[in-house]
């Protein structure tokens, strides 16, 4: 399963995208290999993004049906896309390569190294807990999307945390001091019995959501707590 997200490194944006089972073939596969592909029409509506996507493909399906590497994800950063696979041997590995994407004239560069703790893979393809969190608020406003909102109007949205303990859970909401947000109900789930759900009013954009998840997130990470994510409901009422 792949999920992509956006990541700041040095100043510069990365764009990641990650193969988040793929640990399932750790201990099979020690050899890193990467291989950096040229590539900074990234806009899917110009000449040449479905063929460059095509290439990328065609080189992962190479990789693991021909030797069995396992690809973990994509990083895109400065006009470079760099591909990421982990081996079981590292050989043929660039003669695969090779083959894909010589009659490509796409500019290229591969490397192999070993990583048998998949160090490279933990820290930098793997979403941080923060980043997941901003991974399921892009799902839910490319649903909000679907249905044609207008994402600048100001709405109530529901926010989830949740605690292993009730005093965990007490401590946070009789000192709850983040501005807008209001305490609306107790909540449990399957994993965590202790939650609770805040609502606070604001609009649905990419930038302005991103900036309460951070505010509020470090907020319950203060108070040892999870923070499980956003619902809303449309303009029209139904809920998302």
């Amino acid at each position: 399963m792949r999920e992509i997200f956006n990541r700041v490194e040095d100043n510069s944006e990365v764009v990641i995208e990650v193969n988040i089972e793929a640990t399932d073939a750790k201990e099979m596969n020690p050899w890193l290999f990467s291989t950096f592909v040229k590539y900074d029409n990234l806009d899917e509506t110009k000449e040449g993004y479905e063929e460059f996507l095509e290439t990328k493909e065609s080189l992962i399906i190479a990789l693991e049906h021909q030797d069995r590497a396992v690809y973990v994800g994509t990083r895109v950063i400065d006009g470079w896309n760099e591909f990421y696979f982990y081996a079981y041997d590292s050989k043929k590995l660039d003669s695969i390569v090779s083959k894909i994407l010589t009659p490509s004239n796409y500019v290229y560069e591969s490397n192999v190294v070993r990583d048998t703790k998949w160090g490279f893979y933990e820290t930098q393809l793997f979403p941080t807990e923060l980043e997941f969190c901003h991974i399921q608020s892009a799902k839910i406003i490319f649903l909000l999307e679907e249905e044609d909102e207008d994402l600048t109007i100001q709405r109530e949205v529901e926010h989830y945390v949740s605690f292993e303990t009730p005093t965990q859970k007490n401590r946070f909401i009789n000192t709850l001091d983040i501005e807008g947000f209001i305490f609306k109900d107790e909540i449990s789930s399957e994993e965590f019995e202790h939650g609770v759900a805040l609502v606070k009013k604001h609009a649905v954009i990419e930038k302005e959501v991103k900036k309460v998840v951070d505010e509020l997130f470090a907020k319950v990470k203060e108070n040892n707590g999870y923070y499980e994510g956003w619902s809303t409901t449309l303009v029209q009422g139904e809920e998302i």
